[in-house]
């Protein structure tokens, strides 16, 4: 299993943000500055973690970025989620991939479809004990 590069850099923005938590609100140029990711590729994730609910973006004087939430309650599994969709190792798990009519040709016939959904939920299970907090000290 491999993140995309959006969703590694999910967690990096969102470290980077935690870091401000409890000062002032920090911009997404300040955020690209202390990250070293491009602007637009930091304004595209704020604004994705935003509509996520981890994120809270004000504009005007004294807007800017902070967390919605306390870092200890923002997971790993949270952010890969907000970029990514489910924790989803397989296509046959993936229940958007689903609903977008993309099956795969062994369903039906396959003896270990009905095992991967306790795999996923140990892999997220591991991402969910994984939080800000703790990325952050």
């Amino acid at each position: 299993m491999r993140l995309s590069n959006m969703a590694d850099y999910a967690v990096v923005i969102m470290s980077a943000a935690s870091r401000h938590c409890g000062f002032a609100r920090v911009s997404a140029t300040d955020l690209a500055a202390e990250t070293g990711l491009a602007l637009p590729t930091t304004q595209k994730l704020v604004s994705i973690l935003t509509k996520a609910g981890l994120l809270r973006s004000a504009r005007g004087t004294g807007g800017g970025i902070t967390l919605a939430r306390p870092a200890a309650a923002i997971s790993i599994a949270d952010i890969i989620e907000a970029v990514e969709g489910p924790i989803a190792l397989t296509a046959c798990c993936d229940t958007h991939k689903h609903a977008m009519g993309q099956h795969c040709p062994k369903e039906g016939s396959c003896h270990v479809q009905a095992h991967w959904p306790v795999v996923n939920g140990a892999v997220r299970g591991a991402l969910a004990q994984i939080n800000l907090a703790g990325l952050t000290r």
